[in-house]
Protein backbone atom coordinates (compact mmCIF):
# COMPACT_ATOMS: atom_id res chain seq x y z
CA UNK A 1 0.00 0.00 0.00
CA UNK A 2 1.42 3.67 -0.78
CA UNK A 3 1.98 5.92 1.71
CA UNK A 4 0.60 9.24 0.73
CA UNK A 5 3.72 11.71 0.07
CA UNK A 6 1.53 14.89 1.07
CA UNK A 7 1.22 13.02 4.61
CA UNK A 8 4.51 11.48 5.14
CA UNK A 9 6.82 13.77 4.91
CA UNK A 10 4.72 15.56 8.16
CA UNK A 11 5.95 11.78 10.19
CA UNK A 12 9.52 12.97 11.28
CA UNK A 13 7.77 16.01 13.16
CA UNK A 14 4.54 14.15 14.08
CA UNK A 15 7.33 11.53 15.95
CA UNK A 16 8.28 14.34 17.67
CA UNK A 17 5.04 15.72 18.38
CA UNK A 18 4.16 12.25 19.88
CA UNK A 19 7.36 12.31 21.99
CA UNK A 20 7.00 16.16 23.17
CA UNK A 21 3.20 15.16 24.23
CA UNK A 22 3.50 11.84 26.06
CA UNK A 23 6.62 13.56 27.30
CA UNK A 24 4.48 15.90 29.37
CA UNK A 25 1.63 14.26 30.01
CA UNK A 26 4.01 11.84 32.34
CA UNK A 27 5.26 15.29 33.43
CA UNK A 28 2.15 16.00 34.76
CA UNK A 29 2.25 12.59 37.03
CA UNK A 30 5.25 13.46 38.79
CA UNK A 31 4.77 17.28 39.34
CA UNK A 32 1.67 16.40 41.05
CA UNK A 33 3.48 13.62 43.19
CA UNK A 34 6.70 15.60 43.74
CA UNK A 35 6.01 19.49 43.78
CA UNK A 36 1.68 19.43 44.54
CA UNK A 37 1.05 20.82 40.88
CA UNK A 38 -1.68 20.68 39.44
CA UNK A 39 -3.53 20.29 43.37
CA UNK A 40 -5.70 17.60 43.80
CA UNK A 41 -3.57 14.16 43.01
CA UNK A 42 -0.75 12.87 45.45
CA UNK A 43 0.58 15.79 46.23
CA UNK A 44 3.29 16.38 48.81
CA UNK A 45 3.45 12.91 50.97
CA UNK A 46 5.31 10.65 49.09
CA UNK A 47 7.62 8.31 50.99
CA UNK A 48 10.88 7.55 48.99
CA UNK A 49 11.60 4.13 50.84
CA UNK A 50 8.81 2.48 49.00
CA UNK A 51 8.66 1.34 45.40
CA UNK A 52 5.84 3.32 44.97
CA UNK A 53 7.44 6.32 46.04
CA UNK A 54 9.71 6.40 43.51
CA UNK A 55 7.56 6.73 40.77
CA UNK A 56 7.31 10.57 41.43
CA UNK A 57 10.79 11.51 40.81
CA UNK A 58 10.78 8.64 37.22
CA UNK A 59 7.83 10.53 35.59
CA UNK A 60 9.29 13.85 36.92
CA UNK A 61 12.78 13.50 35.37
CA UNK A 62 11.80 10.99 32.47
CA UNK A 63 8.99 13.51 31.50
CA UNK A 64 11.25 16.29 31.41
CA UNK A 65 14.18 14.10 29.33
CA UNK A 66 11.51 12.87 26.60
CA UNK A 67 10.10 16.28 26.46
CA UNK A 68 13.20 18.07 25.87
CA UNK A 69 14.07 14.93 23.40
CA UNK A 70 17.94 14.27 25.92
CA UNK A 71 18.79 10.73 26.27
CA UNK A 72 15.59 10.12 24.07
CA UNK A 73 16.03 6.39 23.36
CA UNK A 74 17.29 5.30 27.25
CA UNK A 75 15.07 6.91 28.77
CA UNK A 76 12.29 6.09 26.68
CA UNK A 77 13.31 2.39 27.34
CA UNK A 78 13.32 2.73 31.15
CA UNK A 79 9.89 4.51 31.05
CA UNK A 80 8.44 1.91 28.79
CA UNK A 81 9.80 -0.85 31.72
CA UNK A 82 8.54 1.24 34.54
CA UNK A 83 5.08 1.94 33.14
CA UNK A 84 5.03 -1.83 32.39
CA UNK A 85 5.78 -2.70 35.78
CA UNK A 86 2.73 -0.16 37.00
CA UNK A 87 0.69 -2.22 34.78
CA UNK A 88 1.74 -5.05 36.77
CA UNK A 89 2.12 -4.03 39.90
CA UNK A 90 -1.02 -1.96 40.43
CA UNK A 91 -3.36 -2.51 37.74
CA UNK A 92 -3.54 -6.59 36.32
CA UNK A 93 -4.11 -7.30 39.76
CA UNK A 94 -7.50 -6.06 40.51
CA UNK A 95 -9.05 -7.60 36.44
CA UNK A 96 -7.14 -8.92 34.11
CA UNK A 97 -9.23 -6.41 31.66
CA UNK A 98 -7.64 -3.06 31.53
CA UNK A 99 -11.04 -1.22 30.81
CA UNK A 100 -11.81 -2.76 34.52
CA UNK A 101 -8.38 -2.14 36.51
CA UNK A 102 -7.81 1.43 35.58
CA UNK A 103 -4.73 0.27 33.29
CA UNK A 104 -5.29 1.79 30.13
CA UNK A 105 -2.80 4.20 30.65
CA UNK A 106 -0.17 2.65 32.12
CA UNK A 107 -0.44 0.16 29.28
CA UNK A 108 -0.49 3.07 26.58
CA UNK A 109 2.58 4.98 28.21
CA UNK A 110 4.39 1.61 28.17
CA UNK A 111 4.20 0.41 24.19
CA UNK A 112 4.37 4.51 23.25
CA UNK A 113 7.81 4.24 24.99
CA UNK A 114 8.59 0.75 23.46
CA UNK A 115 8.17 2.77 20.28
CA UNK A 116 10.25 6.02 20.91
CA UNK A 117 13.20 3.25 21.97
CA UNK A 118 13.24 2.05 18.31
CA UNK A 119 11.54 5.24 16.07
CA UNK A 120 14.11 7.57 18.04
CA UNK A 121 13.21 11.18 19.06
CA UNK A 122 12.37 13.31 15.66
CA UNK A 123 13.74 15.68 14.43
CA UNK A 124 13.03 18.23 17.36
CA UNK A 125 15.04 16.91 20.04
CA UNK A 126 18.24 17.73 21.93
CA UNK A 127 19.68 14.71 20.98
CA UNK A 128 19.80 15.47 17.44
CA UNK A 129 21.42 18.90 18.39
CA UNK A 130 24.08 17.41 19.97
CA UNK A 131 24.97 14.72 17.07
CA UNK A 132 25.12 18.29 14.66
CA UNK A 133 21.53 17.55 13.70
CA UNK A 134 22.30 13.98 12.14
CA UNK A 135 19.62 11.64 12.41
CA UNK A 136 20.41 8.01 13.16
Amino acid sequence: MARSNSLSRWEPHVLSLLRIVAGLLLLQHGCQKILGFPPGGHGGGIDLSTLAGWSGPIELVGGVLIVLGLFSRPTAFVLSGFTAVAYWMVHAPQSLYPINNGGELAALYCFVFLFLVFAGPGPIALDNMLRGGRRR
